[in-house]
């Protein structure tokens, strides 16, 4: 059982007193978009699909999955921006947004100008995975692997600015270690990568990671949460393995363009949170190594800002860039 911040019961107070005026009742009355800026198969795209699935039984309409992936999402973010605030376009934001911000001098959108937060679906971490051929057992193994051969051992990211990039970089700067990095169109990509060898290593969604962990065809050294995963107790934390304060993971929420009408946000995200709380929609999520979350609006636009604000200080102090 998924444990939510607003439960069923909950969802009037959870509106924040937003009030669903007839007009509304018809809201949806045909196919809903969802625009996924990732690959299929991706750890984005994963949960999309788990959502838009749940918002489907709820809605009694269709919502698809819209895969426009490149240049780091931002293809499908300039999409939406421009969209009709008809209630009809949907957003899925990630982490990668937030670093966007920052990593990109002349983006034409601004994710808290431009959208309109409707509610946080869930968190997870990532795996550090590598190649099987390589000799390293642990996080420590690789960090002396790594500082053996500077600049001889190669990450894959989803892109330059990609929540994968990031967590990588990140690692790179506490570890002190010299990786070369190779960015891939799509987080699908850079995994299988990993799989057939072309690069070692991969920060990987666990959705998408963990069942080629457990057949064989990668290793995973460490988990980039803060504590170990229930879904894999037997992973260490990198913090654990000889790097304290190290933690990443990425969230995913949805957002629609800021001029949409309240009434229709405020379906949205009850809607939202009857999904989240199907509790085939909460055991796929947990199965997968996400935390649900489903939160107010309000909550998740405060979420976004402290998230853009922390990664901006992180590629700041990294010098990192993506033009």
């Amino acid at each position: 059982m998924v444990l939510l911040r607003f439960g069923p019961i909950l969802l009037a107070s959870a509106l924040g007193g937003i009030a669903v005026d007839a007009s509304a009742q018809n809201y949806p009355s045909r196919v809903v978009r969802m625009m996924v800026a990732f690959s299929a198969g991706s750890g984005t795209d994963t949960v999309g699909r788990i959502i838009a699935g749940g918002l489907t039984e709820v809605f009694g309409q269709q919502v698809i999955v819209d895969n426009r992936a490149g240049a780091s999402g931002n293809i499908g973010a300039e999409l939406i921006a421009k969209a009709a605030p008809d209630g009809y376009n949907l957003f899925l934001a990630n982490i990668t947004y937030a670093a966007n911000a920052s990593l990109y001098r002349n983006l034409s959108y601004d994710l808290q100008r431009d959208f309109a937060p409707v509610t946080q679906f869930a968190t997870g971490p990532y795996i550090v995975v590598i190649h099987p051929s390589l000799p390293s057992k642990s996080i420590g193994d690789f960090v002396k692997l790594t500082k053996a051969k500077p600049g001889a051992v190669i990450y894959s990211s989803g892109g330059s600015g990609t929540a994968t990039f990031l967590a990588a970089e990140l690692f790179k700067a506490q570890a002190g270690v010299n990786m070369m990095h190779i960015p891939y169109k799509a987080g699908a990509e850079a995994l299988s990568a990993v799989l057939s060898g072309e690069v070692a290593t991969h920060f990987a969604p666990i959705a998408t990671a963990l069942p080629q962990v457990k057949h064989g065809r990668l290793r995973a050294l460490a988990v980039t949460s803060a504590q170990r995963l229930a879904l894999a107790p037997e992973y260490a934390t990198i913090a654990e393995s000889g790097y304290p304060g190290y933690e990443f993971g990425n969230w995913y929420g949805l957002m629609v363009p800021a001029k949409t009408p309240r009434e229709a946000i405020a379906t949205l995200h009850s809607a939202t949170l009857k999904t989240l709380n199907n509790p085939t929609v909460s055991r796929r999520l947990t199965d997968l190594g996400y935390i649900a979350v489903g939160d107010q609006p309000e909550e998740f636009g405060a979420y976004i800002k402290s998230q853009t604000e922390k990664l901006a200080k992180i590629i700041k102090s990294l010098n990192l860039t993506a033009d």
